[in-house]
């Protein structure tokens, strides 16, 4: 059977492995079915804007249009930068907007892959924040009522552990041995100033991940389907947003974010 529609981020839920799910169109395609079997991926060279549906030539960030891209709330400066987050004080490109996705209960995280790093997402975000990003495991440090606040605690850890996750170590699955997430959150936790003990999570919670994955690339080839309009291959696994193909190739979904494809 032959799939088509936009691509977007694929939906996850936790397990032993964990699930993902592919909608195009009016379809949602259980993915971690096809593991193991071969899949094809044609670009038609139709790419919609995720939030206007607009045809447009080439896609900004990860599939928008020009217009949204340096416009829209969801492409703000706060977005990569939580600490420049005004939407508790009323104030950003849509308030409105702000109100719904900003000013909600944050989380401040350690997660591992290769390395410790520090991150800021929504609290109905966990754990799919950590999925999407490939981790190994993570841990909550602190809790906040709103994004701006999780951006100043994150500021404060950073300068001693990374923010950033090396995407092919991850797909790699190189994991920082021996690390103690518990010990670690509580070293983080000495980093912040006095005002910003009071968020400190009293929740130790350590999650882990397992990935559908049979075999994990020694190299990585990244696939871009602007320049290889069709992908096809065996479908080894999926970790992250990357699916793995064979031969050490790998393919960013959210990268393709409004990309129309059509799958078999």
């Amino acid at each position: 059977m032959t799939y088509a529609g936009n691509l977007k981020k694929m939906t996850v839920a936790q397990g032993e492995p964990i699930a993902y799910s592919l909608a195009l169109g009016e379809d949602r395609i259980d993915m971690t079915t096809r593991i193991g079997q071969p899949l094809r991926l044609h670009f038609t060279g139709q790419i919609n804007c995720k939030i206007c549906g607009r045809k447009i030539k080439k896609a900004f960030g990860e599939g928008l249009c020009y217009p949204d891209f340096m416009n829209h709330p969801a492409n703000s400066p706060c977005i990569i930068r939580p600490e420049l987050c005004a939407g508790h004080l009323g104030q950003g490109r849509d308030p409105e907007w702000e109100k719904t996705h900003h000013v909600q209960p944050h989380v401040v995280y350690l997660a591992l892959s290769s390395a410790v790093k520090v991150g800021v997402t929504r609290a109905d975000q966990v754990p799919t924040r950590w999925i999407d990003q490939g981790a190994s495991a993570a841990i909550i440090i602190a809790e906040t009522p709103y994004r701006q606040l999780a951006g100043l605690i994150e500021v404060a850890i950073k300068d001693h552990l990374t923010d950033k996750t090396p995407w092919q170590k991850m797909l790699k699955n190189e994991v920082a041995e021996g690390v103690d997430l518990v010990a670690e959150k509580q070293q983080a936790l000495e980093f912040l100033p006095a005002d910003l003990h009071a968020f400190a999570s009293a929740k130790d919670q350590i999650w882990t991940f397992a990935y559908p994955v049979q075999a994990f690339p020694d190299k990585v080839k990244s696939l871009n389907l602007d320049k290889t309009p069709t992908v096809e291959g065996i479908l080894l696994g999926i970790k992250g947003q990357y699916l793995i193909f064979d031969d050490n190739r790998v393919m960013n979904i959210r990268r393709h974010t409004g990309y129309w494809v059509e799958m078999d």
